[in-house]
């Protein structure tokens, strides 16, 4: 674990991803954090990404969304919940990696106010806890519908421990339903 003056970084089970703690300065009458700054988080990664893309999702309670990636135009992303609370995970599918196939989940919120970095070369998906959450993120490229490729959820290999209660299924669109298994994904 490391720390500025402003960001508390810890490693994560996946080589070159970190949950990052932004400060938040509260008295009686709220809270202020800065969610973002080019040379404190190049500080804090010891890297320097540029962002060119900003998105921001609304999602229902039990919507499983991902695990995403792209082949080309391959995204690193800065993400964080802005509204409720979500499960967030990671896969690693560099083959050059020494975490290649592991997987790493964390719980983000409004609350904690953490986000997670995610070098490119990782699939991505959360799971929405709460009865809504927004989600948004930071891209270092543009979205590409035609390199896009989505890596199953439920893939047997991973074993990803979602929290779903008993009884409950995920809320999932029919892309993410067709999500490729471990042996089929395209890997980097």
């Amino acid at each position: 674990m490391s720390s500025n003056s402003k960001l508390q970084v810890t490693k994560t089970a996946i080589e070159g991803c970190y949950v990052i703690e932004p400060k938040v300065f509260g008295d009686e009458r709220g809270w202020f954090t800065e969610s973002y700054n080019v040379q404190d988080f190049a500080s804090a990664i010891e890297r320097h990404d540029e962002f060119v893309q900003d998105n921001h999702s609304f999602s229902r309670q039990w919507t499983l969304r991902g695990l995403h990636y792209q082949t080309e135009k391959v995204q690193g992303k800065l993400v964080r919940v802005v509204a409720g609370s979500v499960f967030d995970v990671t896969v690693d599918i560099r083959k050059d990696s020494p975490t290649y196939g592991k997987w790493f989940g964390v719980e983000l919120s409004a609350q904690n106010h953490q986000q997670v970095w995610i070098p490119p070369g990782l699939a991505h998906g959360f799971l929405v806890l709460t009865p809504t959450a927004e989600f948004l993120y930071k891209t270092t490229d543009y979205y590409d519908p035609k390199s896009e490729a989505c890596l199953a959820w439920n893939d047997p290999t991973l074993r990803i421990e979602w929290p779903l209660p008993a009884g409950i299924s995920p809320n999932m669109n029919a892309k993410d339903l067709a999500g490729l298994s471990w042996d089929q994904a395209p890997k980097f």
